[in-house]
């Protein structure tokens, strides 16, 4: 499993490349799509780990 560090790493440079003049709109439409799954994957981390903070709340 991927860190939620590495997704960052990961999304930050699909942005760059999206940006780059260079990139066909293919290819930028590809790496958006990519980039929607790793947000979705940093999301379910953030939302685990917040349920775990509530959990010690708790205790």
């Amino acid at each position: 499993m991927t860190n939620f560090e590495e997704l960052m790493r990961e999304i930050k440079t699909l942005i760059q490349k999206i940006e780059d003049s260079e990139t066909s709109l293919e290819e930028s439409i590809a790496v958006y799509e990519r980039g929607i799954t790793l947000i979705e994957d940093c999301e379910k981390i953030l939302a685990d780990a917040e349920m775990k903070i509530s959990e010690l709340k708790k205790e």
